[in-house]
């Protein structure tokens, strides 16, 4: 069971997606936010349910970078756009 940083409902591990930091390799740039869908990557998670209500409330709440704990913004806009491709 995890819990979704959106509406902070508890689901199964597999109604979820996985939320994690990578280190974007151009230039030192700053790490963006990726969707691990094998569940797999190493390093902290983010757990949402994937529709666009709790990727709102989450970052409305600033539950992302709360729970990767990192103190700067980020930006979710892949997580978006995955979300997109996925309800198509």
């Amino acid at each position: 069971m995890r819990t979704c940083v959106g509406c902070r409902e508890r689901d199964l591990r597999s109604a979820l997606w996985r939320l994690v930091l990578v280190p974007d390799a151009t230039d030192g740039a700053a790490p963006r936010v990726v969707v691990d869908e094998r569940k797999a990557l190493p390093g902290r998670g983010a757990w949402i349910h994937p529709v666009a209500a709790c990727l709102d409330l989450a970052v409305r709440r600033r539950a992302v970078p709360r729970a990767l704990r990192v103190t700067a913004p980020l930006d979710l806009a892949g997580v978006r756009e995955h979300l997109e491709s996925a309800e198509r």
